[in-house]
């Protein structure tokens, strides 16, 4: 087993109220919705334990879930690290940032994340290209629903 690293960074503005985008990222069921490969987040109040679908790397199907400790500054900012419960093989740390972007909200992600997985450190190349490729994945998913989801909410 070795662990592996891989890390994302991004801002954008969202072109809704602040408020609406808190309330969408303060609930766990509609994060879980609205990012793809996650089945669902359990809300325990100051954790979330996430847990995603099985991902491809290198050949190996990985299922992996984690547990988060969150911590919210209301419509400013969610932070989070990993907690871990147990024998979880992942965790992740980052924060969601929102300020106010003339009628909209600038919002910054950043999150790192860290998997022990059954390889050997000769693949990390491998592993940390498909891992930030999967980071990508999702984020450019999640941006997408996020940006359904509030334009639903608005009508």
């Amino acid at each position: 087993m070795t662990v592996f690293s891989a890390s994302k960074h991004s801002t954008a503005v969202v072109p809704h109220p602040r408020a609406a985008v808190w309330e969408v990222l303060r609930d766990a069921g509609t994060v879980a919705r609205l990012t793809p490969m996650v089945r669902s987040i359990q809300d325990h109040g100051s954790t979330w334990l996430w847990k995603l679908a099985p991902i491809e790397v290198l050949g190996k199907s990985i299922g992996l879930s984690f547990t988060e400790r969150m911590e919210f500054t209301p419509k400013e900012r969610i932070a989070y690290t990993h907690a871990p419960v147990g024998d979880e093989r992942a965790g992740v740390k980052g924060t969601y940032e929102l300020e106010d972007a003339g009628h909209g909200t600038r919002l910054a992600i950043r999150l790192g994340v860290e998997v022990d997985l059954p390889f050997p450190r000769l693949a990390k190349p491998a592993v940390h290209a498909s891992m930030q490729g999967v980071i990508a994945a999702m984020g450019v998913g999640f941006a997408r629903n996020l940006e359904r989801e509030l334009a639903a909410r608005s009508t």
